[in-house]
């Protein structure tokens, strides 16, 4: 789980991630705590600034966007694949 505090924009970038967008999360534990350092991860979900989200890691990551049979070299590491409305405990 992650909070999306900010976007990146650039214009020079590995070709897997033309056309993505990347956010900066910020990943927290389940009462909203932040628990890491930041990062960045691409959005598959149209999330936005101040959302909490889901996001994978490592081979997940690559794959949520549906093309990695397409693109086996994505270099994408973390990406948002789902938007939380609720935390029940």
């Amino acid at each position: 789980m992650a909070k999306v505090i900010g976007s990146v924009v650039s214009t020079q970038k590995d070709p897997s991630l033309v056309g993505k967008k990347l956010m900066i999360v910020r990943p927290i534990d389940s009462d909203k705590q932040p628990i890491r350092f930041e990062q960045v991860a691409a959005d598959t979900v149209n999330a936005g600034i101040g959302d909490n989200v889901l996001v994978v890691r490592g081979a997940g990551a690559r794959r949520a966007d549906g093309n990695a049979a397409q693109n086996a070299a994505d270099v994408n590491d973390c990406t948002i694949v789902g938007i939380i409305d609720r935390f029940d405990k």
